[in-house]
């Protein structure tokens, strides 16, 4: 391991963030100052590409975000994604078959690319209002999906989950970021890790030259490959039991806390 980062991979919902969705002055000023020494911070989240536009003035010189669980590399200056891992439009199909038939009223969305599709009926209050394709399956999916989504309004979330988990397998990947009653499905083999690894091995950057933040099961995989895993004190049990050391809550600036104690 590392005595010292040559970069620090951070999630943000839970982590990076307040409890409110905000970036702290503190912590803004935290990941500025460590980039200016020489150890720069990168977002890595289960968010899409189109809601980090919000923090394009935080995200450093580098310019970039792995977001969607390792879906999307977005630079989010040009905004634009530059490199993405989507699903086999096949075995997709054949997982959303198996889950409509498992579970009744179940609903799905698509992040793309180029931005999100919706069935009708997929209806969820923390989705962003900035406006998404609305159709079938076959009409939201023309492009490559990154990010599978579904929801079964008026299932126990947690029971929901779990049939989904019983039912893809290993078909896709099932991250859970904290959004209460969402599977999150990604290709096969994509995970923050793996978007992570190859950025990083785009930039000469071993994995024990990094520094990795998180608080909820989907950091599980980034957490293991980096050299050193912290995690938030408000952070899933499975995540502060996985982490080689607790940092204070997101609401107490942890994060922003680990980047001044490197300056």
């Amino acid at each position: 391991m590392s005595a010292r980062p040559r970069l620090v991979a951070t999630d943000l919902d839970g982590t990076l963030l307040r409890t409110d969705g905000t970036l702290s002055a503190r912590t803004r000023e935290a990941i500025a100052a460590a980039e200016g020494a020489g150890i720069p911070t990168l977002f890595v989240t289960a968010r899409p590409p189109r809601w980090l536009d919000e923090l394009a003035d935080a995200v450093g010189g580098h310019g970039i975000a792995i977001c969607g669980n390792g879906a999307f590399v977005y630079d989010v200056a040009a905004r634009e994604v530059t490199a993405s891992r989507g699903h086999d439009p096949v075995l997709m199909r054949a997982v959303i078959a198996d889950l409509r038939a498992a579970v009744p009223g179940i609903a799905f969305a698509v992040e793309r690319a180029d931005g999100m599709g919706a069935e009708s009926h997929y209806v969820y209050a923390q989705e962003h209002s900035d406006g998404h394709v609305v159709g079938s399956l076959e009409e939201i999916s023309t492009t490559a999906v990154g990010k599978l989504l579904a929801r079964s309004p008026g299932s126990d979330p947690e029971v929901f989950l779990q049939d989904v988990l019983a039912v893809v397998g290993d078909r896709v990947e099932l991250g859970y970021s904290g959004a209460v009653g969402l599977a999150e499905m990604t290709a096969p083999g994509v995970t923050k890790a793996s978007g992570l690894s190859a950025w990083c091995a785009g930039h000469g950057i071993d994995a024990s030259e990094v520094w990795a933040c998180g608080d909820m099961p989907n950091d599980l995989p980034m957490l293991g490959w980096v050299g050193r895993a912290y995690a938030v004190g408000n952070a899933h049990p499975d995540v502060l039991a996985a982490a080689h050391d607790v940092l204070p809550s997101n609401d107490d600036d942890g994060v922003a806390q680990l980047l001044e104690s490197l300056l």
